[in-house]
């Protein structure tokens, strides 16, 4: 009996989480991966939370418990970062963060021991790496991602600078962040336990705002300044790595700095040949075919393997190579500028811009929208409805063009949202 318990408790967890745009798909895999991170009696009370930040007090609420007793679980979840806390107006409020970028990443962003990290990063690694259907879920559905690429700055000439964006540029989300944390990489320190990390440096994960406030507060993130957070840029630069931050305009929580041996999305983009799995920067490499010798650094430093050589078609040398792009898969991160010698790479502007979310709930809505799971964000918790929740959804529905709001519409059914998009046009 008690099996059959911990079995539909854990069951349940999958899916609460599977109700984010963000999710998990179910396997044997997430149930041993769940059972590392939370207990029997965690599953069942996280499994109960809504999708939106909430309180102590609706948490004990839900629970049926006493308040002293939910904040007593509330804060012993978010020590061991399951769940971010965060101050809004002088009050606590909680959040369950996706598994990615979320409680999976949080769990190896230190060295821990109340948990086996050497175990579950073989976990991982299997449920991500070897099943494969989380990361296609998380790559391969819709047009909207969780993240997207900086550009690398030191490559930008004084021409280029000019079209590029201060929430572009990973040096401004440094120095205009309220808190900045920095943590072991989770991709290459699951690497490391399952003997396939490479060199690159591994405390060099960044965090920002109320994210990075969280994980301080807890050690999971070390509190540094902007001067050390760009110390720590420039050696993301030399180290080649690329900057995947999250796809918002205001207040992002975190840049990672990816290798492509070690980088889900990058892994992702050549297994199985995802354009995009985040959004690109908005520049693209361009080759002078003149000026190129064919050495082939641009093609052994892309991360995504967009750069090949290929025939220079030159009578004289036969075997001559020269570069080419393959434009579909390019990230527009431009390590293949600093990576060539010769001068035959520069950066030039995407002709049309790349669309980037003002904020996380605009960005959630769109995502939702996309997977079909707008539902669950406006009917947050089921039965428990939330009249603030829905007017800060809907708020984000009717700024979204007519063709999303129309997939909107559609998911929930309601005469209620048709006559608020119809209105708002």
């Amino acid at each position: 009996m008690a099996h059959q318990v911990a079995k539909s408790d854990y069951a349940d967890l999958t899916e609460r989480l599977n109700r984010f745009p963000q999710g998990a798909p179910p396997s044997k895999l997430l149930d041993k991966i769940l059972a590392l991170l939370f207990s029997e009696k965690e599953a069942r009370l996280v499994s109960l939370l809504p999708i939106r930040p909430f309180t102590a007090e609706k948490a004990a609420k839900i629970w049926k418990m006493s308040l002293a007793d939910a904040m007593s679980v509330l804060d012993r979840l978010s020590s061991r970062a399951i769940l971010v806390d965060m101050d809004q107006n002088g009050i606590t409020h909680y959040v369950l963060p996706p598994p990615m970028a979320g409680f999976f990443e949080f769990s190896l962003m230190r060295v821990r021991g109340d948990i086996d990290q050497k175990v579950l990063s073989e976990l991982f690694y299997a449920y991500l790496n070897v099943e494969e259907d989380f990361i296609k879920d998380l790559f391969c559905l819709g047009d909207t991602q969780l993240g997207r690429t900086f550009v690398h700055e030191p490559v930008l000439t004084n021409e280029n600078a000019v079209h590029v964006l201060d929430y572009e540029r990973a040096s401004e989300v440094i120095k205009s962040a309220s808190h900045m944390g920095i943590s072991t990489c989770y991709c290459r320190h699951k690497m490391y336990h399952v003997g396939r990390a490479c060199e690159s440096p591994m405390d060099i994960c960044m965090t920002f705002n109320t994210s990075a406030r969280s994980l301080i507060k807890y050690g999971h993130a070390r509190k540094v300044d902007a001067a050390e957070g760009m110390e720590l840029l420039a050696q993301a630069y030399d180290s080649n790595l690329v900057q995947f931050g999250e796809n918002v305009r205001e207040r992002v929580n975190f840049i990672c700095n990816c290798c492509g041996c070690c980088c889900e999305a990058m892994i992702a983009a050549r297994r199985f040949a995802v354009s995009n799995p985040v959004h690109t920067s908005n520049f693209i490499p361009e080759i002078n075919r003149a000026d190129c010798t064919g050495c082939g650094k641009c093609v052994t430093i892309c991360p995504v393997e967009a750069m090949t050589l290929v025939s220079a078609h030159d009578p004289r040398k036969p075997k001559q190579k020269r570069a080419r792009l393959n434009r579909e898969i390019c990230l527009g991160c431009g390590l293949c500028v600093r990576a060539c010698q010769e001068g035959s790479l520069m950066l030039v502007p995407l002709a049309r811009r790349v669309i980037t979310p003002l904020n996380s709930a605009h960005r959630t809505v769109v995502m939702a929208i996309e997977r079909g799971k707008l539902a669950h964000l406006i009917f947050d918790n089921r039965v428990l409805f939330s009249h603030r929740a829905l007017s800060a959804v809907l708020g984000v529905i009717l700024k979204l063009p007519p063709i999303r709001q129309i997939m909107a519409s559609a998911q929930v059914k309601s005469r209620y949202l048709e006559t608020l998009v119809s209105r708002y046009e």
